[in-house]
C-alpha cells in the first residue's frame, strides 16, 4: 500500500492504536500512521483521544482520512506526583486498548515511534484468549524496559542500573537478541508501555480499573507500565528489543552490543528532545550537522519530510 492512498476501512478485526491527548505528540503520530503505510501494514491505525485532544488536532486528522475513537483519560484513584515525568500523567490511559473488546487483536504504539520495516506478524502473536481472563501465562505482549537509567537521572528508582536490565543478559548473544526477548522475569521484569499487543478482554481490563483503585498506585515509578509488570508480573510474552527499539539503547554504553541497525523494525524516540522538536535545518541529507546529535532523529525527518511531500500533493499543507 502507498503512503498516500486511502486508510483501510474500520471492518477491521485487528488494528494498530495509538494514544494522543494534546499537540505535542501530533507530528509523532502522523510520521507514526505514515510509516505503517509505507512498510506496507495490511492493518488501520486507529487513534485513541481523550477529551483533552484539541479542535485544531482533529482536524489534523480528519484532513488526512485517520481513524480515530474516543476513550476516557484513566488515572488512579490514589495519585503518585510525576512533577518531573509529567508525560506520565497521560500514561494511564494507554491501558484502553485492553478494553477495546470490538476488536480481536490490538497493538499499541506510542506516538513518538516510527516503523521502519513490517511487523504484521504481531497481529498473530500468541496470546491467551479473552475467556482466560488474565489468569494465564500470556496475557500481552511487549519488549522489555530498559532500567539503565543512561541520563543518570537522580529521581528514577535506585535499583534502575545496568545489572539489573534484561538486555544485558543479552550482550552475549547479539544474534539471539534480534530474535527473542529474555525471559518475562529477568531483571526487573518490567514491560516497557510504548509497544503493547493485546487480545481486548473485559475481565482483564476489569482487573487493570481495579488495580487503579487501590493505593499501590502511588508506589509505581512509571505509571501504565508498572501497573503491568506488578498485575501480570512474569506473565506477559517478551518480545525483542527490535519491536519497541529504545533509542537509548543504541548510544555507546548502553545496548550497542545488541543494536542492530538492519534489525530494527520499530525506533521509539523516548525521552527529550523529541526528533520534531529539534529544528527541521539541522538534518540534511542524513548528515548531522550538529555534534551531539542522536542519528535515529535524522531517520524521522528524512521520512517526515517524504509525508508532508506526499501531503501537499493531496492538499493537506499544515504546521504539523
Amino acid at each position: 500500500m502507498s503512503p498516500d492512498s486511502e486508510p483501510p476501512t474500520l471492518g477491521a478485526t485487528k488494528v494498530w492504536t495509538t494514544l494522543i491527548t494534546n499537540l505535542s505528540y501530533l507530528p509523532g503520530l502522523l510520521t507514526l500512521e505514515f510509516s505503517l503505510r509505507k512498510v506496507g501494514s495490511k492493518y488501520p491505525l486507529v487513534v485513541l483521544y481523550t477529551d483533552s485532544f484539541p479542535a485544531e488536532g482533529h482536524a489534523a486528522l480528519d484532513s488526512r482520512k485517520i481513524a480515530k475513537r474516543h476513550v476516557p483519560y484513566l488515572l488512579p484513584s490514589v495519585p503518585k506526583e510525576y512533577t518531573n515525568d509529567t508525560r506520565f500523567y497521560d500514561c494511564w490511559s494507554k491501558l484502553t486498548p485492553f478494553s477495546l473488546i470490538d476488536y480481536d487483536r490490538v497493538v499499541q504504539l506510542d506516538s513518538d515511534m516510527l516503523v521502519l520495516q513490517n511487523m504484521d506478524e504481531l497481529m498473530d502473536l500468541e496470546l491467551d484468549s479473552p475467556d482466560m481472563a488474565g489468569s494465564g501465562d500470556r496475557v500481552f505482549g511487549a519488549s522489555h524496559a530498559c532500567v539503565c537509567n543512561p541520563l543518570s537521572k537522580p529521581h528514577y528508582p535506585k535499583d534502575w542500573i545496568p545489572e539489573n536490565c534484561a538486555y544485558t543478559t543479552q550482550h552475549g548473544s547479539p544474534k539471539l537478541a534480534q530474535a527473542t526477548g529474555a525471559a518475562a522475569t529477568v531483571g526487573l521484569a518490567i514491560p516497557n508501555g510504548g509497544l503493547q499487543v493485546v487480545n481486548p478482554s473485559r475481565a482483564v481490563y476489569d482487573k487493570i480499573i481495579a488495580q487503579l483503585s487501590t493505593p499501590t498506585t502511588s508506589t509505581y515509578d512509571f505509571a501504565d507500565q508498572s501497573l503491568l509488570a506488578d498485575v501480570f508480573h512474569g506473565r506477559w510474552v517478551a518480545l525483542p528489543y527490535i519491536y519497541n527499539a529504545l533509542k537509548t539503547l543504541r548510544w555507546d554504553g548502553v545496548h550497542k552490543p545488541i543494536w542492530q541497525d538492519e534489525k530494527v523494525k520499530n525506533v521509539h524516540y523516548i525521552l527529550s528532545p523529541k526528533p520534531w522538536d529539534e529544528p527541521e535545518d539541522l538534518w540534511k541529507e542524513d548528515t548531522v550537522i550538529e555534534q551531539n546529535m542522536d542519528e535515529t532523529h535524522g531517520w524521522w525527518w528524512k521520512l517526515t519530510k517524504e509525508r508532508r511531500a506526499e501531503e501537499k500533493l493531496r492538499g493537506v499543507d499544515d504546521k504539523f
